[in-house]
């Protein structure tokens, strides 16, 4: 009877210390792994469960049609509660020379004001199945990083290589090697997962690469942007501002959700960039809206296919922001078709295109407000024809009016145009005054015609505006 006793205590403890361990196991604040799914764990890297905010502004994710079966690991930072403006997604595998992801995220960062960082998320994929590497690479980035995950402006997620639908012996579409059939194929799903993902992240999503450059303040430039194309046809469904590959092109979050399932359903069949362009097409949207200057360049050198040679660039992108003050341009050279002289001076695809100048003729900038020039840009040309052969650059003060145009009282030269272009910087060391005017004065006659494709200045907050 004693020993009956004593086995039901034996029973009763091992039921409570098998009740307890489960409350533990399931109220755990984190998981190393999924206990399903993933079979990768490495000691050095200690990942949570990341929970996927819903997008209920889209009809397929208000009752989960189409679902997505797929479970994330949070590798570092976690994402704010509220929604923000814009969030920045990219993927990342391992390279077999060298990785461009640490300096593509610092480039994002450091040409963001902190108001700009605080409206935005980035959102990292490390699609790759390499445990030592992504904990290496978690490791740099926290190091890296820190006060962009501790503010939830950076979130760092991974998908472990179970959830992944079948990669190799997949149909060869192109004649693509297999290798490159699977490659193509990973990384339209890798697109799809992190897509996927940050659905209810942000008002609008950014698609990049993890080897490129951002130019100055692209956030306001995009906020910019939206709003003029809001303006004009608000039913768009992509926004590119880069004229490369899958880089830079902006979507609505109420949209991101169908583009997730989109990759996933046709991932074996062609590459991300083509999917894209039919999947804009298939909402609708029939012609490209590409904006320039590109706000995005392409820097990578090694290919993340097997390291390959890749040294494409986009020739519309401009590093530095756009800060032209506002101003009027006038030309006394004959205009061709539309392509006026204020063309030359707006951000934009557009220039100024010129019949053949001659000596004496010019192109004259009026700031509608006096502005102390620090450096002055001026490119002419296209494809190393049409271009201005013979001029010099000025910038002028005392602001005249005639019948036909604006222009200054006086100039100084700050340089002749060499091969076609003009670079200054430093300009107000020597003339600190605020300027009214720059001028390009021709200075030789030539037959052919002249492109001024953009002239762009830096400026810095005059201390007095009497000098007009």
């Amino acid at each position: 009877m004693q020993r009956l006793l004593m086995k039901r205590k034996n029973v009763a403890l091992a039921a409570l210390l098998f009740i307890t361990a489960l409350y533990f196991i399931n109220h755990s604040d984190f998981l190393a792994t999924d206990l399903v799914k993933s079979h990768d764990t490495a000691p050095a890297e200690l990942t949570w469960q990341g929970d996927r905010l819903i997008n209920k502004e889209c009809w397929v994710e208000q009752m989960d049609y189409l679902p997505i079966n797929v479970s994330y690991q949070l590798l570092a930072g976690a994402p704010a509660s509220h929604q923000r403006f814009l969030t920045v997604g990219l993927s990342s595998v391992k390279r077999t020379k060298g990785s461009y992801l640490v300096p593509t995220l610092r480039s994002l960062f450091s040409q963001s004001s902190p108001e700009e960082r605080s409206s935005m998320v980035v959102v990292v994929l490390l699609a790759e199945f390499d445990v030592t590497w992504r904990s290496s690479t978690v490791s740099e980035i926290k190091t890296a990083f820190a006060p962009e995950l501790e503010q939830g402006q950076l979130v760092v997620i991974h998908v472990p290589e179970d959830w992944y639908p079948p990669l190799t012996g997949i149909k060869r579409n192109y004649n693509d090697a297999p290798e490159r059939v699977s490659f193509r194929s990973k990384q339209n799903v890798d697109y799809s997962f992190l897509i996927y993902y940050s659905a209810g992240l942000g008002k609008y999503y950014l698609q990049v690469e993890d080897d490129i450059s951002a130019a100055k303040n692209f956030l306001t430039t995009i906020k910019k942007r939206i709003e003029e194309q809001n303006a004009k046809k608000p039913n768009w469904a992509v926004l590119e501002f880069s004229y490369l590959g899958y880089i830079g092109k902006l979507y609505k979050s109420t949209q991101i959700p169908l583009l997730a399932r989109f990759l996933f359903l046709f991932y074996q069949e062609m590459p991300c960039d083509w999917l894209m362009s039919h999947f804009r097409e298939a909402m609708t949207q029939k012609e490209q809206i590409l904006f320039k200057p590109s706000l995005f360049q392409h820097m990578g050198t090694f290919s993340s296919f097997k390291g390959t040679h890749n040294k494409l660039k986009d020739q519309f992108f401009e590093e530095g922001v756009y800060s032209n003050p506002s101003a009027v341009v006038y030309s006394d050279m004959s205009t061709y078709k539309k392509h006026s002289p204020q063309m030359a001076w707006d951000a934009g695809e557009g220039f100024f295109w010129g019949r053949s100048p001659e000596k004496g003729n010019y192109l004259t900038v009026v700031f509608l407000e006096p502005t102390v020039v620090t450096g002055i840009y001026v490119e002419t040309g296209s494809k190393e024809k049409d271009l201005l052969s013979s001029a010099q650059v000025e910038i002028g003060h005392g602001v005249i009016t005639t019948e036909t145009a604006k222009s200054c009282k006086t100039f100084q030269s700050m340089g002749a145009m060499e091969n076609g272009r003009f670079e200054r910087q430093e300009i107000d060391i020597k003339y600190s005054i605020p300027s009214s005017c720059l001028r390009i004065l021709v200075t030789a006659e030539q037959k052919d015609w002249v492109v001024i494709q953009k002239i762009r200045i830096t400026t810095k907050p005059s201390a007095s505006s009497n000098h007009r």
